[in-house]
């Protein structure tokens, strides 16, 4: 039953329209009218009736074309048969078809010539039927400029919903493109603040090999060689990583001259929040421990942006923000109790992407989500594996 819904749907009409040729061409071998013409011209106006009625059967590759032939073809075959396009029912409901496939090109030019076609064409073959009325001239043209009209109507509403899906599918691509350029912009921007947490590791590392050849004595000169190489790596390493910082910086960026905040700056961020009105409360549980430098700024910068999000999206008049240091993991959450609804951040998503990215680096898991008893939730947890956690 599914597949002969899906078959109608797609060939219903070209069903219609066959059926119509055929019927035309058995009511015309069956006319008993006085004008009924026999021998060679009756076979002739079968096929050339039936030919044209099938002419429709190719509106979707030749969506003007087809129609205007279909009444070109009327029109002509009038002038030999004055009764036959009149006398089939087929015919005229093949007419009105074509008449609204003509009011449907999207080329406004193509449609009011489909118009004049119509027009014309429904005169002549008034005019060539032995016993029209002088209302005919008046009402059959009307009738089948209604059906152009039709035909024009489903053009506007068509065009209308094609403008509309293209605008849909140009907003989706700008979307696309806003998001990826927020990617872009948050990895460079984490790719500099890392830049300063690794650099500053380094540069430890040099400052001590130094420190120890030094105290090595001069008989160790094998030892001393290979620290004294270790040193020098160690400045390339830096020297590159300048570089390298300075092909990500922005010419509008500011050297970063204070030290990068962490989780222990959480106090004094809640502070700033709270002197623009929202009142923000921070829960510390379980045992803090010291993370590494590059997870400590980026739970950091997590927190930043739920707390913006909620100062400029949400309405919210309260803000809780819990730190929970679990055995293995830091888990963040940023709940307000604003008006919820989708994810909340500068429109286009960049909040919710930058905290996505910062989450990616180390393996993490993000959630954000509207409340089921109001405000929105953000959560962020982060693994507190080999290498994240500083030994004390």
């Amino acid at each position: 039953m599914a597949r002969m819904w899906r078959f109608f749907a797609a060939w219903g009409l070209d069903v219609l329209i066959v059926s119509a040729a055929a019927a035309s061409a058995v009511g015309t071998l069956l006319r008993d009218d006085a004008y009924r013409p026999s021998g060679a011209q009756l076979w002739f106006e079968v096929v050339a009736l039936s030919a044209g009625v099938l002419v429709l059967c190719a509106r979707r590759r030749f969506t003007f074309l087809a129609p205007a032939l279909f009444w070109i073809i009327c029109s002509a075959l009038s002038f030999l048969d004055g009764m036959l396009i009149t006398s089939q029912s087929g015919v005229f409901l093949s007419a009105m078809g074509a008449s609204v496939l003509l009011g449907s090109p999207s080329n406004g030019l193509k449609a009011r010539a489909g118009l004049v076609l119509v027009v014309v064409g429904s005169a002549v073959v008034v005019y060539n039927e032995p016993r029209h009325g002088p209302g005919d001239f008046l009402v059959t043209p009307v009738l089948f400029a209604v059906g152009w009209l039709i035909g024009f109507a489903l053009r506007e509403r068509n065009m209308q919903a094609e403008a509309a899906e293209e605008r849909a599918l140009r907003a989706e691509r700008e979307l696309e493109s806003a998001a990826r350029l927020a990617v872009a912009e948050e990895r460079a921007r984490m790719a500099r603040e890392l830049h300063d947490v690794v650099a500053h590791a380094v540069s430890v590392m040099v400052l001590q090999v130094g420190a120890v050849r030094h105290r090595m004595p001069s008989s160790a000169y094998d030892e001393r060689e290979a620290l004294g190489n270790v040193e020098e790596a160690g400045r390339t390493a830096l020297a590159e990583m300048r570089r390298l910082l300075g092909a990500l910086r922005n010419d509008s960026d500011e050297p970063e001259l204070t030290p990068h905040p962490g989780l222990e700056d959480l106090d004094a961020l809640a502070k700033d929040v709270r002197a623009v009105g929202l009142d923000v409360r921070l829960h510390v549980e379980g045992e803090p421990v010291a993370v590494s430098h590059g997870l400590d700024l980026s739970a950091y910068r997590i927190v930043q942006e739920g707390l913006t999000n909620a100062v400029k999206h949400a309405g919210a008049h309260r803000v809780d923000v819990t730190v929970l240091y679990a055995p293995s993991q830091l888990r963040l959450e940023v709940r307000d109790d604003g008006h919820g609804g989708s994810a909340r951040n500068d429109g286009l998503g960049h909040g919710l992407i930058g905290i996505g990215e910062r989450v990616k680096i180390y393996g993490g898991e993000m959630s954000a989500f509207a409340s089921t008893s109001g405000g929105f939730v953000l959560r962020v947890s982060l693994p507190l594996g080999e290498g994240q956690v500083e030994d004390t």
